[in-house]
């Protein structure tokens, strides 16, 4: 009686234990190896899944003493085997299954396991074979995949300070030489996934014996190998074995028949694989590619981008096949392919073209979240999706309730960076969003209402509310913590309400404290376009010229061409006065790198766009010159661009059509 009701306690302890938060750390050896967990004062183990063991195992509930030695050669207690199976027989696994597999279904079990502790309370009733080594590793990672974050820490600290684990590892290292090939590699996926320490005695054996057998290592367990290896510290073995394995893929590429098996050994070589056999495996695709099928373009993609290896030709083609396919994609699918292409910086106009349309076409097919990552990912390329979003600004103005406050972060960003117009449907997108977005701002950080405002501003949108809120002096000095962060966001919109001249029911400013102090202390004019310039206004004896010119200290200019209007004089942006100010006319001639435009196109994006919209305000006629022109087209050329826009009655009859478009 006494030992039931000591026995029901325990039970009732672990139970409320088990809830517990961890914050003590210890360490645990695992034979010749000590790996740093958290650990309980006195109670160290509860079973989960207790229906599965009922009947079979007995009691699921096992206490150890915390002063038990786990460096006696990691030998485990007799109270935790079966007594059935004498000590003897932990070392002949396969004798041991041969006399239990008809009896004791030992995978059926396993599968019944729901965390670590159950699948080492089954090795400690049944010991495994060598092949159930590996599922029991398997198993004890699976069952963790989909645990809570505190719940896997304390599962994973439980199997570390079970002896039975120990027991476990130990049984491993002594089997490695004569377990399968796959079995070898799943034991060294599952303990670097458990968190075994990567430089343990236990991983290094196994890291050593796949070198061992590597050469003999067929795809899949190269693919498992591969796994492992992907996030292993930089040591001597792993960096061995990722060296050896480019080796063994590189003497295979000649017998590869197939295209899977392909793409496999091309997701083992990494990032890191020399250029020669990069080259090797692009040849080895390009020949294989009146094989490939949708799904073998679709990875073929995605195997690129784990390589890091822009292949235009491979891409080309894969392209044209998904873009031929869409309607069969799922949009998991879709999406990973645009998530290559963003890893991969590959824009292909067509390709981005045809996946906007589609999306569109099928709007309601797809869900809010679905269709702004899609145009996050279009944002983070540089393309306008126009008829998607175009599509999705309709679904906000029937519907903006639906939006949460991600989806609305989300929508302002992407339309305010892409400087989309939505013309003659701007003021109900506008007010749609801003309607949600007040709903929102007692629940919105600092930081999230300053994202909005910010990109609202960028759009030339005002809400009153969401400005009043963002400009208290709590809100202010919070932010102000996040200075790097947010000075240029505030800066920008400082600049908006004092240039912009919004109509608010009262007055609005953004404090100084907030803002950045000193910026473009390192830019310069590009030495070509400051040579085109002078070379322009060498003979213009009424023209001023000024290089480097901060407006509103914050918008860089690269050159100021000032020059008096018909017959009169004028002031220069230095103040030499020879005529009134509305007398002469100002062009700002501004250096503009190709990613300051939405792709393919002569569109300004976000930042651009509020500059030049600016600097118009300010009194400046724009001449913007791209980067890839500055690099392309010939002095001649550029210098003529030049003329037709500050000196249009000189013009010549030839200019840059390309450039032309951009004035």
């Amino acid at each position: 009686m006494p030992f039931k009701v000591t026995e029901g306690v325990i039970k009732l302890g672990l139970r409320v234990c088990s809830h517990r938060t961890l914050f003590h750390f210890r360490s645990v050896s695992l034979k010749d190896t000590y790996v740093s967990i958290q650990s309980f004062p006195h109670i160290w183990s509860s079973k989960q899944s207790q229906t599965c063991f009922s009947g079979t195992f007995g009691s699921p509930v096992k206490f150890y003493s915390q002063r038990a030695d786990h460096n006696d050669e990691l030998q485990v207690g007799n109270h935790l085997l079966s007594p059935s199976v004498p000590p003897d027989e932990i070392q002949s696994g396969e004798t041991l299954s041969a006399q239990r597999q008809g009896t004791f279904p030992f995978f059926k079990h396993l599968q019944c396991c729901g965390s670590p502790s159950d699948v080492l309370g089954l090795t400690c009733k049944y010991s495994p074979t060598i092949e159930q080594i590996s599922h029991c590793f398997s198993h004890m990672w699976s069952t963790t995949k989909n645990m809570s974050y505190e719940r896997r820490r304390y599962e994973l600290q439980l199997m570390f300070e079970q002896p039975a684990f120990d027991k476990l590892l130990q049984m491993a290292m002594k089997n490695v030489g004569r377990m399968g090939h796959e079995d070898i590699n799943y034991c060294l996926l599952s303990m670097v996934s458990l968190g075994v320490p990567q430089r343990s005695r236990v991983v290094q054996t196994f890291l050593r014996a796949c070198q061992d057998k590597l050469n003999d290592f067929d795809e899949k367990s190269l693919s498992i190998l591969a796994s492992s290896l992907k996030h292993m510290e930089e040591i001597p073995n792993v960096v061995a074995l990722r060296d050896g394995m480019r080796l063994v893929v590189e003497g295979r590429l000649p017998r590869i028949k197939s295209v899977k098996c392909l793409q496999s050994m091309m997701g083992l070589v990494g990032k890191d694989a020399p250029r020669d056999l990069r080259w090797k495996l692009e040849k080895k695709a390009l020949s294989m590619m009146d094989q490939f099928s949708l799904p073998n373009a679709q990875y073929m993609i995605s195997i690129m981008a784990i390589m890091n290896f822009h292949s235009k030709p491979l891409l080309s083609i894969c392209s044209k096949m998904i873009l031929e396919n869409l309607h069969l994609m799922p949009f998991n699918r879709l999406y990973e392919v645009l998530l290559a292409c963003k890893e991969l910086m590959y824009r292909d106009i067509d390709l981005l073209t045809g996946i906007s349309e589609y999306v569109a076409s099928f709007r309601d097919i797809f869900t809010n979240k679905q269709v702004l990552l899609i145009l996050s990912v279009f944002e983070s390329l540089g393309f306008c999706p126009a008829a998607l979003m175009e599509a999705n600004a309709e679904k906000v103005i029937s519907n903006p309730e639906v939006l949460t406050l991600r989806d609305i972060l989300c929508v302002l960003k992407v339309y305010s960076s892409l400087n989309y117009d939505l013309q003659h449907q701007r003021q109900k997108f506008l007010d749609s969003v801003s309607h949600v977005l007040n709903c929102y701002l007692p629940k919105m950080s600092g930081f999230e209402l300053l994202r909005a405002v910010h990109s609202l501003s960028v759009m030339g949108h005002f809400p009153s509310a969401p400005l009043e809120h963002l400009l208290q002096e709590s809100m202010l000095e919070q932010l102000a913590e996040l200075a790097k962060i947010c000075q240029k966001k505030f800066q920008t919109l400082d600049l908006c309400l004092r240039l912009d001249r919004p109509t608010l029911p009262q007055p609005l400013t953004v404090p100084t404290f907030v803002q950045e102090e000193s910026i473009l202390t390192s830019m310069s004019i590009k030495q070509r376009l400051a040579q085109d310039l002078k070379s322009l206004l060498g003979d213009q004896e009424k023209t001023m010229l000024q290089e480097m010119v901060v407006v509103e200290n914050f918008y860089f200019i690269d050159g100021v061409v000032t020059k008096p209007l018909t017959n009169q004089t004028c002031v220069t942006e230095a103040g030499e006065q020879f005529s009134s100010p509305e007398k002469c006319q100002r062009f700002a001639v501004i250096y503009t790198p190709n990613s300051g435009f939405c792709y393919g196109t002569s569109h300004p994006r976000g930042a651009l766009a509020v500059k030049l919209r600016h600097l118009k305000i300010l009194g400046y006629d724009l001449v913007l010159v791209t980067e890839s022109e500055l690099q392309l087209a010939s002095q001649e050329k550029r210098v003529d661009y030049l003329r037709g826009h500050i000196f249009p009655e000189n013009r010549r009859s030839e200019t840059l059509p390309e450039m032309e478009n951009l004035g």
